[in-house]
């Protein structure tokens, strides 16, 4: 009899703890050079380079597909790095070869600072439409260009296959949400701290300001100064210091146009632990086009 009650604890045990372990990531959101060049002919990994082509020709990280970066995210009116239509994702997801199961690691330029946020927004994007394994690699192509590693010239085709999506549109809002939010959530400026004092604003930006009782959590500081993310206790304490310690509490984060804001998004959900973090994809640019939303300062 206790044979059978210890052999009944353990399966119900296992039962509880299988559900967990299919869930968990099988690759780190963010992946070194070395750890790269060491997977480069790892079956299951797929290198998707967001590159313009010609860049992409150029030289690239061997193996890797060319996915430009603007099939991920487009212009919609006068507003910039939108989602795209659900069946063009889907194209683009199953025309790169990426199933639900895959392990992807996107790869960008990062010499700019509009550039080095393409690959967050589009693992962003990925996580939004069912591709849980979505890393990115860190420092980009120019971190492997700058530790001369090797690159390739060859077009490498994708193994294109149909893709359906499961999504997960908690993700990112619209502005109707967020207003139905404000007061609740926590909402996150993720600009410089200029803009965020409504000193400064980008040219394709109608006014200065912010959303109102927005706090601010830079994109700046993620990085170390030679471009690199910095270590997870450190990210942790600058979001701790302006969000405060709950990690189950709902963060609703912009920026200008909804792509660099994705960098903190990703930090914080797939590294940090936060449980409820979302992205305002109008951001600031959508937000100011409507004289009766509330702003300060």
């Amino acid at each position: 009899m206790r044979k059978m009650s210890w052999l009944k604890t353990f399966l119900v045990l296992v039962l509880l703890f299988l559900p967990l372990s299919a869930m968990a990531r099988d690759i780190n959101p963010i992946v070194s050079t070395d750890w790269l060049q060491e997977n480069l002919t790892n079956p299951k990994l797929i290198i998707v380079d967001l590159r313009k082509v010609e860049d992409y020709k150029a030289g690239h990280i061997p193996g890797a597909i060319n996915v430009f970066y603007g099939s991920w995210a487009i212009k919609k009116g006068d507003l910039l790095n939108e989602l795209p239509p659900l069946d063009d994702l889907m194209d683009t997801i199953g025309g790169a070869g990426i199933g639900k199961d895959a392990r992807v690691v996107l790869v960008g330029k990062t010499e700019k600072i509009p550039d080095q946020f393409d690959m967050t927004r589009v693992a962003w994007t990925l996580k939004y439409a069912g591709v849980e394994n979505a890393a990115i690699l860190n420092g980009g192509q120019d971190q492997w260009v700058k530790e001369k590693r090797p690159l390739s010239q060859e077009m490498v085709k994708a193994k294109a296959k149909p893709y359906k999506a499961d999504v997960n549109r908690g993700l990112f809002v619209d502005k109707k949400y967020l207003l139905a939010k404000l007061g609740k959530a926590t909402v996150v400026d993720t600009r410089g701290p200029a803009f965020f004092a409504g000193k400064e604003k980008l040219a394709f930006v109608a006014k200065t300001g912010r959303i109102k009782g927005s706090v601010n959590l830079p994109v700046g500081q993620l990085y170390t100064k030679e471009g690199l993310y910095k270590d997870k206790a450190e990210l942790a304490s600058l979001a701790a210091k302006a969000l405060g310690n709950d990690l189950s509490r709902e963060m609703i984060l912009y920026c200008d146009t909804g792509k660099t804001c994705t960098s903190w998004a990703f930090v914080m959900a797939d590294i940090l632990g936060y449980k409820n973090v979302k992205v305002y994809d109008g951001s600031f640019m959508e937000w100011v086009m409507d004289p009766n939303v509330p702003m300060e300062p």
